[in-house]
């Protein structure tokens, strides 16, 4: 008896008529959330291959890229809450999502192209020693 209910509602789930099912007028998987995870994620990558010319740290490149994908993605929600659009949660998510895709991908790229070492740690700033300043390091008086 039991599991013949179980076999009814789970029926019942699957039965439900298409409207029902698509009455959420911003879905978490619409074509609008593809298109914030995918310009996010370049945004990043975008953001984090710059870092990776302008610093010689990865950590900094990594910062660069993620704060100019989220920047980019609050800004937008912003004009959209602003009046220019539809704010969102769900796109804010999907921006989040793609940030973090584009600077992991673009940190993997990064580090099988100049592998770590010390001018390029893994993720710290390299270490500055008098030598690798320029300067001539002199002992005594």
């Amino acid at each position: 008896m039991k599991s013949a209910r179980i076999l009814i509602a789970t029926a019942a789930l699957f039965a439900l008529p298409s409207a029902a099912r698509a009455a959420d007028p911003d879905p978490w998987l619409g074509k609008d959330k593809a298109l914030h995870f995918g310009v996010s994620s370049l945004i990043a990558a975008g953001g984090y291959t710059i870092g990776a010319f302008v610093f010689d740290a990865r950590g900094h490149a990594l910062i660069g890229g993620a704060a100019l994908a989220a920047a980019a993605g609050i800004g937008k929600e912003t004009l959209d809450l602003a009046g220019y659009g539809d704010p969102s949660w769900k796109d804010l998510t999907w921006d989040g999502i793609g940030m973090v895709a584009g600077v992991v991908v673009a940190w993997g790229v990064d580090l099988v192209v100049r592998g770590v070492s010390d001018a390029h740690p893994l993720v710290v700033a390299p270490r500055v020693t008098p030598q690798s300043a320029g300067l001539e390091v002199r002992w005594g008086f």
